[in-house]
């Protein structure tokens, strides 16, 4: 489904391959951005470790209260046309690897993947 040129991957959740798919753009919050970015739109995949895909989160929340050392937290994204404000793996080298988050995950928007 599009919505104003923007694909909503519900039922795909996030692409398994995404290293090998998607070129490094840049960082923020001391993680990887895999691209395209395209605010407000199109947002990219955020963090390595604990990756998270801005174009499927639709904010629902369930991975922030889920994980257990508190790696996940709120970064505000106004003009999405999704939601505005997604999960961010702020604190992603923290992860234990429960794989928590990414079980919580409606719209499979996580990929946890140990280094």
């Amino acid at each position: 489904m599009f919505i104003n040129d923007y694909c909503i991957y519900s039922k795909m959740g996030i692409d398994p391959d995404f290293k090998k798919n998607r070129q490094k753009v840049g960082t923020h919050n001391g993680h990887d951005v895999y691209g395209p970015v395209e605010p407000p739109n199109k947002l990219g995949i955020h963090g390595s470790v604990v990756a998270i895909d801005w174009d499927i989160c639709n904010a629902d929340g369930s991975c922030i209260p889920a994980c257990p050392v508190s790696l996940i937290e709120w970064n505000d994204t106004p003009g999405n046309p999704l939601s505005n404000r997604k999960a961010d793996p702020a604190r992603e080298g923290d992860c234990i690897f429960c794989m928590a988050c990414q079980n919580v995950c409606p719209v499979q928007a996580i990929k946890v993947t140990a280094p």
